[in-house]
């Protein structure tokens, strides 16, 4: 998308403004099948945590991708737009066993990360057929917060306790029809996503009817220029070439499944804001935006970054600028970053905000939510309206003090 779209999106729609390229997401769906077809059976279950706009998920759907769900509300959400429960899976942690078993009987496939859980289930539902989430005990991720197959990590069932996943399938006579991973997000080196992969296979291995293996996803975007990222293409020559050599030693077919949020929809987005104030201070020069953590918390959460661009001049003479928002906390985007010179009123676009952006968005400082835009065949379609004074007050119940309480 131009400059010069963005600001028009921004003119029409108002500010802060979410915006996704439909064609972005198309095209990173198709990388992902074109570097995996020599895989017979490939499935894409796109990560709803990602961003989780019904018009985003029919997109998906459209495309032929599936759902991969870590909540009720995000199966209930994958229905509404139009899955059927065989296209969606639900990996969730730490939830009540009243929603694992509310989400099976909807005929979703479920994933259980947690032995107990794992044998209350099998001996309540036998005929359930359930995948087993595996913590490889491999560390992968940008951040600590996103590295989820380390040995300490709260996700998955210990890959050293087979003998006990073994003993509770015996006991109970559970289906196992899947076996899963997933070692966390940003992975750069290729070579530890199919070290983890082998441990995939060795587990696949103790159990005869597998019907998918399930290798999760994480792979890295660029967030700037000449950024790293996940080589897909390299990945896909060479875990397709293994997966269908275990498939024919395994003797049945299987299905290989990722679960990409970020890949799929983080290059998609742009976050829109309008500079309220420029101010200089004796060491900074300060762009403070319409906006703040409450409507994009990573750079703050993660540390991440955002490229910056100013779309309402973008030719003009760089200087250095710290960018912040309006919330009355520290929230600050980027320090001393590199931007075309800004004055009151432009508009900032921040790259990669397609995903964990505004699912992550909050009503802080009770502040609206902002709208979202699909770009669609070179147009803006509104896909979420920007909330309202009323929408703050929605489910509160106004309290009448008591007369004995007032001073």
């Amino acid at each position: 998308m131009s400059p010069k779209e963005l600001v028009q999106l921004a003119e029409e729609f108002g500010n802060p403004l979410y915006v996704y390229d439909a064609e972005k997401i198309k095209n990173q769906y198709l990388r992902l099948t074109d570097a995996f077809a020599k895989v017979e059976s490939l499935r894409i279950n796109y990560a709803v945590k990602a961003l989780s706009n019904i018009a985003i998920l029919q997109l998906l759907k459209q495309i032929g991708s599936g759902l991969d769900t870590v909540s009720i509300q995000e199966v209930q959400l994958g229905l509404h737009a139009g899955f059927t429960p065989d296209r969606i899976i639900y990996t969730p942690n730490g939830v009540s066993f009243e929603e694992l078993e509310e989400v099976a009987e909807l005929g979703v496939q479920i994933n259980i990360d947690n032995l107990s859980v794992l044998e209350h289930f099998g001996a309540k539902h036998p005929t359930v057929p359930v995948c087993i989430r595996i913590n490889p005990h491999v560390m992968a991720g940008g951040n600590a917060n996103i590295s989820v197959g380390h040995i300490d990590s709260k996700f998955g069932i210990s890959i050293h306790q087979m003998p006990h996943i073994l003993r509770i399938v015996e006991n109970t006579g559970m289906h196992i029809n899947g076996i899963h991973m997933h070692t966390g997000s940003d992975i750069l080196d290729i070579g530890v996503f199919l070290y983890a992969a082998e441990i995939l296979f060795d587990a696949a291995k103790n159990f005869k009817e597998l019907d998918f293996l399930d290798f999760g996803s994480g792979f890295k975007v660029p967030y700037k220029k000449d950024d790293i990222e996940t080589d897909i293409e390299e990945l896909g020559k060479k875990l397709s070439k293994r997966f269908n050599a275990f498939a024919k030693e395994y003797g049945r077919d299987l299905t290989l499944a990722f679960e990409p949020g970020k890949f799929l929809v983080s290059e998609a987005g742009f976050f829109l804001a309008k500079v309220n104030v420029v101010k200089q201070t004796t060491s900074t020069v300060f762009a403070g935006i319409d906006s703040g953590f409450n409507h994009l918390i990573r750079p703050m959460f993660y540390g991440s970054q955002h490229h910056i661009e100013n779309v309402s001049n973008p030719k003009a003479k760089e200087r250095f600028y710290t960018v912040v928002g309006y919330i009355c906390e520290t929230d600050t985007f980027a320090n001393n970053r590199k931007i075309s010179e800004i004055k009151e009123g432009d508009i900032l676009a921040f790259r990669n905000a397609g995903a964990y952006c505004f699912s992550m968005a909050s009503n802080y400082n009770s502040r609206f939510k902002p709208a979202e835009v699909l770009w669609i065949d070179g147009k803006g379609v509104l896909i979420r309206q920007r909330e309202t004074f009323e929408d703050l007050l929605k489910n509160q119940i106004p309290f009448e003090v008591p007369v004995a309480l007032e001073v």
